[in-house]
């Protein structure tokens, strides 16, 4: 004798949609839920884990770009040096074996120039991934990240004002100190007017946060303007367009703590996460305090942004495209989402960086340029993509 029917779920609902159970392929969203927060034909579900080796040979190709991109950093510039002298430079620094048979200024642009800025591009691309990823899911609007939102501005606005008018009551970390106070000012602003009714409008967050961008362009120009010496304001300048130029051993300490940190954070509470995917009543029902986790998690967000702009300036569109281009591959489980997007990250702006550098060969392109040229067409691509999955044209 049969148990009694199992209950009938909403309309158009498949009896595998439910969460902990294995939906069909897709993202965090099936095809027909949303675009950029707008309703569509069916309610959020959780998609299937990707099959475990599909994750890993996507961090293996990932990791493999990764250090093909370091070296190839390393080695391509103004002066070509070739990968044999590079590898004995790295092994002599490294373990103090084998003899010099290359230039001092090899040895310079090997270890203090190239290897710094190479590994400074993979941190900071690594740090504005993750970012875009966590935010994406702390808003549930795909259209955000920390760009949109005004985080890299506000940060900005701090690290400007430290730079511009000499105040740096903690020397060397006043810049980064004061580009996460700027960080989180800027959202705290932006939340507190995308409220509607205690809820979080994903609508009003964008609109919100561009309002503020605009605001907080005005006040980084305008403290531009102020700057007496000439060479100050073309040095913030060529830093608001992303630079990675200023980038040595001394400063890959404070960005690389505060990714391994904040990737800790965002692993350990990735079904948490996973949850507020499917909206704050659902996550709610799940036992997940979807106000108090999002007010934890923006600070790390915050934290993050404010650093990785203080040492790279404005890099946009990481944040944006890569969480878009990591769930491509596997899905929006935040388990697997947040390395492959740190991977990703890391691995694109290394690239970016070799071409910004070579492109225009003597003269230097800043990175957020080339990322904001080669970002443009891929997230309209991505939308394009988005919208055909949704309507089926």
């Amino acid at each position: 004798m049969s148990g009694p029917p199992r209950p009938a779920g909403p309309p158009g609902e498949r009896p595998n949609d439910r969460l902990g159970e294995r939906p069909g392929r897709g993202s965090a969203e099936h095809p027909g839920d949303r675009l950029g927060g707008l309703p569509g034909k069916r309610s959020a579900v959780l998609p299937r884990p990707p099959r475990r080796r599909v994750v890993l040979g996507a961090c293996a190709v990932l990791g493999g770009l990764l250090v093909v991109g370091l070296a190839a950093s390393v080695m391509l510039g103004s002066v070509a040096v070739p990968a044999d002298t590079v590898a004995r430079v790295l092994m002599r620094h490294l373990t103090g074996q084998g003899e010099p048979t290359w230039s001092v200024s090899q040895d310079t642009v090997v270890w203090n120039l190239r290897l710094p800025r190479a590994l400074l591009a993979a941190l900071v691309g690594a740090g504005l991934a993750v970012s875009g990823a966590a935010t994406q899911a702390l808003v549930r609007n795909p259209l955000a990240d920390p760009y949109v939102l005004g985080l890299t501005y506000g940060a900005a606005v701090g690290a400007v004002a430290v730079t511009v008018t000499g105040v740096a009551p903690l020397g060397g970390a006043s810049a980064g100190v004061a580009a996460f106070l700027g960080a989180l000012g800027a959202f705290a602003v932006v939340y507190a007017l995308a409220r509607t009714g205690g809820a979080l409008a994903p609508l009003r967050l964008v609109l919100s946060g561009m309002a503020v961008t605009y605001a907080l362009s005005g006040v980084t120009s305008f403290l531009v303007l102020r700057a007496d010496d000439p060479g100050t304001t073309h040095s913030v300048l060529f830093w608001l367009f992303g630079s990675l130029a200023e980038a040595n051993w001394a400063s890959l300490g404070l960005p690389a703590v505060v990714l391994a940190a904040t990737m800790a954070a965002l692993l350990a509470q990735a079904r948490p996460l996973n949850a507020l995917l499917l909206g704050d009543e659902t996550a709610a029902g799940l036992g997940v305090p979807a106000a108090r986790l999002r007010r934890h998690l923006f600070l790390l967000v915050a934290l993050l942004t404010g650093v990785m702009v203080a040492l790279a300036g404005g890099v946009g569109f990481i944040g944006l495209i890569v969480p878009h281009a990591a769930r491509l591959l596997v899905g929006s489980d935040h388990r697997r989402l947040l390395p492959v997007a740190a991977l990703a990250g890391a691995a694109f702006l290394v690239l970016v960086d070799i071409a910004a550098r070579t492109a225009l060969h003597p003269q230097e392109l800043p990175v957020g340029v080339v990322t904001s040229v080669i970002g443009a067409p891929l997230f309209l691509w991505l939308v394009h993509t988005r919208a055909r999955e949704t309507t089926g044209l």
